[in-house]
């Protein structure tokens, strides 16, 4: 029974660092990735699909991104999806590709997106803690309902802390590596 709590919880904790992850990779750090365009939708066909299932993106060179639709008849709704994105980015379109060239960032726009990177650590790391407490509680009432014994009670907080330390850790390896993306170049 423990082993499912200590599963379960290890599950929710890897899910919380893949938000951060995944929250953070959206972040632009005057660096071209391929990362930022994932959450553009393109009005193909009828219908809203990713990027990635229009095109095909690539990173020209360390400030400019491609994209080269499969369908030429579509570079003017990748165009228009980029824009909609709200990622401040101006696409270039010359008929059958699309360069998106990625502006280098002032110093007070890194500022604020180093702040932006701490939120979203901060929100993992509060995640983190409620999936602690949850996975706790649910030991406690084990223990209450005579289901497990005390030495279970005591190992399965020692893991649940272990888990939580790791995933906090990791967070704030996360969040070191981001801030010093935005402050290089």
């Amino acid at each position: 029974m423990i082993k499912e709590i200590l599963s379960d919880c290890e599950t929710r904790m890897h899910k919380a660092l893949e938000v951060v992850r995944q929250e953070l990779m959206k972040i632009r750090t005057g660096k071209a990735s391929t990362g930022l365009l994932d959450t553009v939708k393109v009005d193909a066909y009828g219908s809203l699909m990713t990027l990635q299932q229009v095109g095909t993106v690539g990173v020209s060179d360390a400030h400019t991104l491609t994209i080269t639709p499969w369908d030429k008849s579509l570079v003017a709704a990748i165009e228009k999806g980029i824009l909609e994105a709200n990622l401040g980015l101006n696409p270039q379109n010359d008929g059958s590709l699309i360069r998106v060239p990625i502006p280098p960032l002032t110093e007070e726009r890194r500022k604020e997106l180093i702040k932006l990177v701490k939120k979203f650590g901060e929100e993992g790391k509060i995640s983190v803690r409620n999936i602690r407490r949850d996975a706790n509680e649910h030991v406690k009432k084990m223990l209450k309902e005579k289901n497990i014994s005390e030495d279970d009670d005591k190992r399965g907080e020692t893991e649940i802390q272990k888990m939580t330390d790791k995933s906090t850790k990791e967070i704030d390896s996360i969040l070191v590596n981001k801030e010093k993306e935005l402050l290089e170049i």
